[in-house]
């Protein structure tokens, strides 16, 4: 998945809980048009788990959040 010049709109919030039907883990590339700073980056994480919730966590690998999935609460 990728974010883009949109940001984080309901369309990609609604792809993203799509796609944790089907898998555990998810990488989302941060483009260029969105954000090059890393600040930004990390707020974008951080929205991102408090929209799919407790039993979801993040780690950044330079502009890739890798998003995963966990049976128990991690949070």
């Amino acid at each position: 998945m990728q974010i883009g010049k949109n940001g984080l709109n309901e369309g990609f919030f609604e792809t993203i809980k799509n796609s944790f039907k089907n898998y555990m883990m998810v990488k989302v590339s941060v483009l260029k048009s969105a954000s090059r700073e890393k600040e930004k980056v990390q707020e974008m994480a951080e929205k991102i788990i408090q929209e799919l919730g407790p039993f979801y966590d993040y780690r950044l690998i330079g502009f890739t959040i890798v998003v995963k999935k966990f049976k128990k609460k991690v949070r």
